[in-house]
């Protein structure tokens, strides 16, 4: 049985180059169950690139991942990216309604998520009555909503946030801020989240990354990140 402590993900001397130009450099991690990581810096100082490594969208050139102790090399990338699961600043939804794109990464399993599963999930996230709604007609809110319990219907263990309210406005910021704490907080999903407001690093994180120019610079607490 997994205990809170655990170590759910490592990375080691993760190295990635791109046309002779080091995005990552020999960055190293440890991930225990449960803890909510902000990983801050700079434009361009390898966070979105850090993020795509740890569930194998790109791969490292140097340095191994981990996920529950086995290298994620082992893992089916379809099974890696359902439990290693990526949200980005776009909500990328899929022509149709909102249940069908709910329904779509199950489907994709062979797992039929029912009317009831699909309107508990749009009760989380706050869009009861939601689901037959053509996900053009959604605001920028919404969409981010959506697509967050479109990754919830995948049970993730762990969520990777790729600036998922910096596209919002400051209310739908404030309620995709709320609403992704107390999910991954009530559930004991392990988060990494990319954000490039400092004070929404200290609301929501535990811990902090910081990165520049590909090198991890600092990390532990995220009072103990920021403050430094």
């Amino acid at each position: 049985m997994d205990q809170p402590d655990e170590v759910i993900l490592k990375a080691e001397g993760l190295s990635r180059t791109i046309n002779g130009i080091r995005i990552l450099d020999h960055v190293s991690i440890t991930i225990r169950r449960g803890e909510i990581w902000a990983v801050v810096g700079p434009s361009g100082a390898g966070k979105s690139s850090f993020l795509r490594l740890l569930n194998r969208l790109d791969e490292p050139q140097e340095g191994k991942i981990w996920f529950h102790n086995q290298e994620i090399f082992s893992f089916p990338p379809r099974e890696l990216r359902r439990r290693v699961a990526l949200v980005l600043q776009d909500a990328n939804l899929f022509p149709g309604t909102v249940k069908e794109n709910i329904q779509f990464g199950p489907n994709q399993r062979g797992v039929f998520l029912s009317e009831d599963v699909v309107d508990d999930l749009l009760n989380r996230v706050g869009l009861s009555g939601f689901k037959d709604r053509d996900v053009q007609n959604l605001s920028g809110g919404e969409a981010q909503r959506v697509s967050l319990a479109r990754t919830l219907a995948n049970t993730p263990e762990i969520l990777l946030l790729d600036e998922v309210t910096s596209s919002l406005d400051d209310r739908a910021k404030k309620e995709i801020e709320e609403l992704v704490t107390t999910i991954i907080r009530e559930q004991g999903i392990t988060c990494l989240m990319i954000t490039h407001d400092i004070q929404q690093a200290v609301r929501i994180a535990t811990h902090a990354m910081l990165l520049e120019q590909g090198k991890l610079v600092r990390c532990g607490s995220v009072q103990e990140v920021i403050d430094a």
